[in-house]
């Protein structure tokens, strides 16, 4: 069984700027810059026939790059114990669009739709026993907190292997965008 994902992969700069913001904060364990990524679909564990069949069928997904600019900050679930460190985006209608497109195509081969609603963000810690006050402080001092905008020219199927030490992933295949 193999245990899969879809997403968008950051430009090293915009890992690199992100970087600047992942300290100080206590009980977080903060993401490696190679595994930060913004997850467009979970998939779960398949077989390797259905690998297969994902890694092909993907790329029917026809979309326009699109440009993306990383927004503000929070944390999951909300108004219960913080778990999850986040960064958010701006809207984007083209991102919405794509993750339709990738979702529509799993379900074609038998996958269940996600039955949760979208909420794009990328994980930049997961967070244990952290001071709600110490959070909140944190929270609020980067409360202006935005990145260059950047260009998604393509997104990525990946495998995930869970270990003591955290998710291990491992690109698959890259699927290009059209050029907008």
């Amino acid at each position: 069984m193999i245990r899969l994902f879809v997403a968008i992969d950051l430009p090293e700069t915009i890992k690199n700027e992100l970087s600047s913001i992942c300290f100080g904060l206590p009980g977080a364990k903060w993401v490696p810059l190679d595994q930060l990524h913004l997850t467009l679909r979970f998939i779960g564990e398949v077989d390797g026939g259905l690998f297969r069949e994902i890694r092909s069928d993907l790329e029917t997904v026809e979309a326009e790059g699109f440009p993306m600019c990383l927004k503000g900050l929070g944390y999951f679930p909300p108004r219960k114990e913080p778990r999850v460190l986040w960064v958010g985006m701006e809207k984007s209608e083209q991102l919405l669009q794509l993750r339709k497109k990738v979702d529509r195509q799993l379900v074609q081969l038998g996958i269940p739709a996600e039955k949760r609603n979208f909420s794009p963000h990328i994980t930049i810690a997961r967070l244990r026993e952290t001071p709600l006050v110490r959070l909140t402080n944190f929270l609020s001092g980067n409360a202006l907190f935005t990145l260059p905008e950047f260009p998604v020219d393509s997104f990525y199927l990946y495998s995930s292997v869970l270990t003591p030490k955290g998710a291990i992933h491992q690109q698959e295949a890259a699927y290009a965008l059209a050029e907008s």
